[in-house]
C-alpha cells in the first residue's frame, strides 16, 4: 500500500494550525482535530508553492509572541 501523503497526482488540502503550523494533508483523508482547511483539493506541487509563500517563519505564534520576536531568528536588530 502507498503512502497518501507521497502521491504527485493525488488532491491535497493545505492545514493550518492555531500556532499558524501548516500540513499538507491528503484530501482522502479526514482532517485531524485542530487544524483548518485554507486550501482544498488542489495537486501537491500547487499546495506545496501555497505553503513555500504563506509560511515565512515556521516558529510557533506562540513562541513569537513569547519572545517578542516577529522577524524570524537571525533579524537585524
Amino acid at each position: 500500500m502507498s503512502n497518501p501523503f507521497d502521491d504527485d497526482e493525488a488532491r491535497f488540502h493545505v492545514l493550518v494550525n492555531d500556532e499558524g503550523q501548516y500540513s499538507l494533508w491528503p484530501a482522502a483523508l479526514a482532517e485531524p482535530a485542530g487544524w483548518s482547511a485554507v486550501l482544498r483539493d488542489e495537486r501537491r506541487a500547487e499546495c506545496l508553492a501555497h505553503v513555500e509563500a504563506v509560511w515565512q517563519d515556521m516558529r510557533p505564534r506562540s513562541l513569537v509572541a513569547a519572545t517578542g520576536q516577529q522577524d524570524g531568528p537571525g533579524a537585524a536588530e
